[in-house]
């Protein structure tokens, strides 16, 4: 039976694909209910939703929902994991220093530790517990 190794130089395979796991449902369902909000009060927040870089509040608000709802499952989910942080990433960045003016010690605190989470997950991919895993283990 292998033991639990407590130093800091060393992990298993396993607890790395656990974790991601943790880090993917954790993440990815946390941030969903943010989009659903988003997209059942469209109609009254999208002229005031804020316009960036040329996007109407509309547009603007779609993409939010978009990488809000939609690319938060696929996180979830571990499906097509890093292109879906992508859109994440985006809208944390706005988040965190547009709309919160980079106040990450007050307002934009939580906005940052999303933005850390998918740029973790961005790097280091979903891990084996995960439906790119399995599908990619069926196509090779």
């Amino acid at each position: 039976m292998p033991s639990l190794k407590l130093n800091s130089i060393t992990y298993q395979s396993r607890s790395f694909d656990f974790s991601m796991l943790i880090l993917r449902l954790g993440f990815g369902i946390l941030m969903m209910p943010h989009g659903y909000a988003k997209l059942m009060g469209f109609a009254e927040k999208s002229d005031k939703f804020m316009t960036f870089m040329g996007l109407s509040g509309p547009v603007s608000l779609s993409l939010t929902i978009f990488a809000e709802l939609f690319c938060a499952g696929l996180v979830a989910v571990g499906l097509f994991t890093r292109l879906a942080t992508i859109p994440l990433i985006i809208a944390t960045i706005v988040i965190v220093f547009v709309a919160h003016e980079g106040d990450i010690f007050d307002s934009a605190s939580s906005g940052f530790f999303y933005l850390l989470a998918y740029t973790v997950l961005f790097l280091l991919g979903p891990g084996k517990y995960s439906l790119d895993y399995s599908i990619g283990k069926k196509l090779k």
